[in-house]
């Protein structure tokens, strides 16, 4: 996993990186596991009003890249804003416990084991107008979970959509969550404003011990609340609120999210009212039944794990799959 920090605005950002991979004969265009097709590039076009609207900046570091790599930014958006909303997409689990003793967010993120070495974990400090925050993802610009300075933290999961519109996908979704929201609530509020272009949960939980699931795809949105007697929530790669059931798209290969979704309901409905942090480490290391016990020979593993601990302000991760990398504590990015 490539560890990485950025400082600057976003334009400026986006122009170091992209001119750092160029200086190394680094050009991104050359590494996309999937064809920049005629379909996605059109699908970003339709997509760019949006996030001039909602999202100007990641315009900004887009075009930054861009002007690095000496490439054309309707490129690079045809990747990024087509990521999620056009298939593949990576396979995920996740879930939150807020009992009173811990705030937790946990997360594995599974993916192609080819694809691995582009995995990155990333510190982004502005010079102003976005929260500063720390996230990982399997690809560049999008995050696929992380947590900001004011202790707000974001995971997502991807689900195949069933029909997609013109708007803004999972890892650009929770990039904006992570930079201009400091509670759940701002997150849902947003979330119901925000044209949304891909199918996806979003497992979030705040320094406060609010937590939420929201389930979400182009028109439809069902937020999932815990109970006082169930203090927790979970998502994997399938709806699973009675409103958005029947979105899910049958016959898809989504690595078992049923089975790991039963897993999550499992152990948290007996263990999340007591739930210490090894415990969470324990169900992410698929200690207690089966989520992260994929057969690396096919081509599939869990490729990091990460744990929020939003009540002791630390983040623990395993650069690898849990139940064989040990969580080690990362001091580098301190939140409130």
């Amino acid at each position: 996993m490539y560890h990485e920090t950025f400082k600057g605005n976003h334009y400026e950002i986006g122009f170091r990186w992209g001119s750092l991979l160029a200086k190394h004969r680094n050009f991104i265009l050359d590494h996309i596991p999937f064809p920049i097709t005629e379909e996605r590039v059109h699908y970003a076009k339709e997509c760019l009003p949006i996030y001039q609207k909602y999202f100007p900046q990641i315009i900004e570091e887009i075009r930054g890249i861009s002007d690095g790599q000496n490439c054309l930014p309707e490129e690079l958006q045809a990747v990024l804003f087509s990521m999620y909303a056009i298939p593949p997409a990576c396979c995920c689990s996740c879930f939150a416990v807020s009992n009173g003793r811990q705030i937790l967010l946990g997360r594995n993120s599974d993916f192609l084991t080819a694809l691995e070495q582009n995995n990155r974990n990333v510190i982004y400090r502005f010079s102003s107008g976005s929260y500063s925050f720390t996230g990982n993802t399997t690809s560049f610009v999008q995050m696929e979970d992380g947590v900001n300075e004011q202790g707000l933290a974001v995971g997502l999961t991807s689900i195949y959509p069933l029909s997609t519109q013109p708007g803004m996908n999972a890892g650009l979704l929770l990039r904006f969550f992570l930079e201009k929201c400091s509670k759940t609530e701002e997150v849902i509020r947003w979330i119901k404003k925000l044209p949304i272009g891909s199918a996806q949960t979003f497992t979030v939980a705040d320094s406060q011990g609010d937590i939420a699931v929201l389930e979400c795809c182009a028109g439809s949105l069902q937020v999932i609340r815990p109970t006082k007697e169930q203090p927790y929530v979970c998502a994997t790669n399938l709806f699973h609120s009675a409103s958005l059931a029947l979105k899910n798209q049958p016959g898809i290969d989504n690595w078992e999210a049923e089975p790991r979704y039963q897993t999550l309901l499992r152990v948290l409905s007996c263990k999340a009212v007591f739930m210490e942090l090894k415990d969470a480490k324990a169900l992410l290391s698929g200690k207690d039944g089966f989520l992260c016990q994929y057969d690396r020979k096919t081509g599939k593993d869990t490729v990091w794990s990460v744990l929020y601990d939003l009540k002791q302000h630390h983040i623990y991760k395993a650069e690898g799959n849990p139940d064989r990398c040990q969580f080690k504590k990362d001091p580098r990015f301190p939140f409130c």
